[in-house]
């Protein structure tokens, strides 16, 4: 592979890639542009977070802030959040108990190298490191007990160490293992891949591969179908690759690094036993949608609370984490993937306005998302250390 790169101004560089492959002994050649642009980082001041745009009759404010680097969310039975950070490796405690929606009680309650996934259920909180899942009782005032090892030796995390978890209806854990790397032939079959595992880490397996990086993934709340969003390989040009939202189903291959969307070839990666990208194209699952490259999506949930007006309920809402590998930026938003007869039609913008100064700025890059026990939804900003309420005030 022949690279070559300028820059041509602060924060952008261009990129042009010219790959050569070879398969079935006819040469294969491909061109590319890339870019990197990363948006510079400025204060979520109150000012920017009135800018904010959101539907009618929705509003948006600071749940809490002042909390270095805030990823994933879960809300306990009383309303507790919880928030995981994995800079700091710590989970912290958050409530609002002057229910007036933002938080004015916050403390540390547990603390493990890299935390980053967490999820809740029969009163025992769930967290995965990177190699490591961990389980603790929650107690009456809503600390954790000390941390009990239930399953290790995941795969490291090379360029995607970020696990999260989840409980399915089906009561079993599934773990999401990102890839090692942007696109290449992994050295573990738990890597790029969804695992599953009963709730006291053992019968583990892996439940999905060819999955490059699927951090935001749930339940349909009706059809208990699984879905999740999975990132798109980097430096296919600014128009490619579109992030992928998919149906997840047992044993189902979906296609990274070798092949993607409707079963488009990435040349600079040849697949297994001599197979053609075509041949390889028709093994795999294709995504029920596409959205915009680079985009990043982090965490998805369903809605399934009253709060917002009922036409939300069984959407699902997806945080875009925004991008670095295109010349415009995309991303830098909450969506809402709308879902018509349990199969997703189209996405719309939910929470917009992160992105200032003609696209040169950015106050926020999104992160977790969660429900709240009053139905509105919350979402981590770990850029500048804030949790973001969305709430709905009009009459339904």
């Amino acid at each position: 592979m022949k690279t070559s790169a300028t820059i041509v101004g602060v924060g952008l560089l261009f990129a042009s890639f010219t790959a050569f492959a070879q398969n079935q002994n006819k040469p294969i050649a491909a061109s590319m542009e890339g870019h990197i642009f990363k948006p510079a980082k400025v204060p979520a001041t109150d000012e920017r977070v009135r800018q904010l745009k959101v539907p009618s009759d929705f509003t948006i404010t600071k749940f809490a802030e002042n909390l270095n680097k805030p990823r994933m969310l879960a809300v306990h039975t009383d309303g507790t959040v919880y928030v995981t950070d994995r800079d700091k490796g710590t989970v912290t405690m958050l409530r609002d108990t002057n229910k007036d929606g933002k938080a004015d009680q916050q403390k540390v309650v547990a603390t493990k190298d890299k935390m980053h996934g967490i999820a809740l259920r029969d009163n025992k909180a769930y967290l995965v490191t990177v190699n490591e899942i961990y389980t603790a009782d929650i107690n009456k005032d809503g600390t954790l007990s000390q941390l009990k090892m239930i399953a290790d030796k995941l795969p490291d995390g090379g360029q995607h160490p970020n696990r999260t978890i989840e409980f399915g209806p089906d009561g079993m854990m599934y773990v999401s293992v990102g890839s090692t790397c942007n696109a290449c032939e992994e050295t573990s079959k738990e890597s790029a891949a969804m695992l599953q595992m009963k709730p006291d880490g053992s019968g583990r397996r892996v439940y999905a591969k060819g999955l490059r990086n699927t951090i935001g993934f749930d339940w349909h709340p009706q059809t208990k179908e699984f879905w999740g969003f999975d990132h798109g390989i980097d430096w296919l040009g600014d128009n490619e690759h579109g992030e992928e939202l998919n149906k997840l189903e047992d044993g189902g291959d979906y296609g990274w690094p070798y092949v993607y969307e409707d079963g488009k070839p990435n040349l600079a990666d040849e697949p297994p036993m001599g197979m053609t990208w075509e041949e390889y194209a028709k093994k795999t699952k294709f995504p029920a949608l596409t959205y915009t490259p680079h985009s990043a999506p982090l965490d998805m949930i369903f809605y399934k609370g009253n709060q917002l007006p009922k036409e939300y309920q069984g959407d699902a809402i997806v945080t875009f984490r925004g991008s670095w590998n295109r010349k415009e930026p995309s991303g830098y938003k909450v969506v809402r993937v709308r879902f018509e007869n349990g199969k997703p039609t189209k996405v719309e913008d939910l929470v917009t306005g992160f992105l200032v100064d003609g696209n040169q700025q950015q106050f926020a890059r999104l992160v977790g998302l969660a429900q709240h026990q009053d139905g509105s939804i919350l979402f981590s900003d770990d850029d500048n250390g804030v949790i973001y309420r969305l709430a709905y005030t009009g009459k339904k």
